[in-house]
């Protein structure tokens, strides 16, 4: 296969989690920051494990069941999402999750990133998406604290982002090599990653031009048509990226990185993961935001908007 150069990246900026209290902690940012061993003091650093993830049961003392994702729904065709239990899929990742990442692996391999300066412009390696094919059943968008709403103490999610909003979070959990495609949040999000490794590819609001927004309905979100993993047969589609500035984050065990508002990003994951998505909307983005999203799904739900052209129901894209 051809070498595909693709845009080029520089490192998100990046900090520890001691360091950003003793600089008076996060204010109103517009750029992406990934806060190193964010959750490292926090409950959810050892409770968020596979195995004491695989005991959790229902107020009955059954066994919980959800509907997973199959592929990659943002570009890909929409399938029919299947019911299964979590603790059989949560025991298995953890059996999974004992082999090491390798240092050679990925978007940008470990060993690379680490002799990077930051500033420094570099090609992220495309091949790594030839090497796998993400129709593996993930556990995404779960809204897990709704369901258990014991494990929100948690996160301490107040520590790094104070003051009032309304929040709602979504669950991610999921083998190696799970993708999730270009898209971008009407919300702002803290996602915090408590077991594994995950890549993010990012490209902020002022390359929207490079995007290809896709009518595909999603909630809460946009989609880009933009698929980051077929690039050697959508060539018209790497030059659009190729004309855009994007930025790469490693997202570790313990992280947290903050994912503003319009932010057009992409996720493979390296590893076995667990990742909870805080989404959150002060008072005036819910009216400016809020209520438009609110009433396009609503419509949505009544078939008049998009319907059968989306990620909640089985149709071919």
């Amino acid at each position: 296969m051809t070498q595909i150069l693709g845009p080029a990246f520089t490192l998100v900026e990046e900090i520890e989690a001691s360091q950003l209290a003793q600089e008076g902690g996060f204010g109103e940012r517009t750029r992406p920051l990934l806060v190193k061993g964010a959750l490292r003091n926090w409950p959810a650093q050892e409770n968020w494990s596979f195995e004491k993830m695989a005991q959790l049961r229902n107020k009955d003392g059954s066994e919980p069941t959800r509907k997973f994702q199959n592929g990659l729904v943002e570009q890909g065709e929409t399938q029919e999402r299947p019911l299964l239990p979590i603790a059989p899929y949560l025991r298995e990742l953890a059996a999974l999750a004992t082999e090491p990442v390798s240092d050679e692996a990925g978007l940008l391999p470990n060993r690379r990133r680490l002799q990077l300066q930051p500033g420094e412009e570099f090609h992220l390696n495309w091949a790594h998406m030839q090497s796998f094919t993400p129709h593996q059943n993930y556990l995404a968008q779960w809204s897990i604290l709704e369901d258990f709403p014991q494990l929100r103490s948690d996160f301490d999610i107040r520590s790094l982002w104070p003051g009032w909003r309304w929040t709602w979070e979504s669950v991610f959990m999921g083998p190696a090599n799970t993708h999730t495609g270009l898209h971008r949040d009407v919300p702002n999000n803290w996602f915090c990653q408590a077991r594994g490794v995950k890549e993010f590819v990012m490209f902020q609001p002022s390359e929207e031009a490079f995007m290809r927004p896709s009518k595909k309905y999603d909630w809460g979100a946009t989609l880009s048509s933009i698929n980051i993993a077929r690039f050697d047969q959508h060539p018209e589609q790497l030059r659009d990226l190729e004309q855009a500035k994007g930025l790469y984050a490693r997202v570790e065990q313990g992280d947290a990185l903050f994912i503003p508002k319009r932010t057009w990003h992409a996720v493979v994951s390296l590893a076995p993961s667990i990742s909870l998505a805080v989404f959150g909307l002060t008072a005036k983005e819910i009216l400016l935001s809020g209520v438009p999203t609110a009433t396009k799904d609503l419509l949505h739900n009544m078939h008049l908007y998009r319907w059968g052209h989306c990620i909640c129901h089985k149709h071919l894209a």
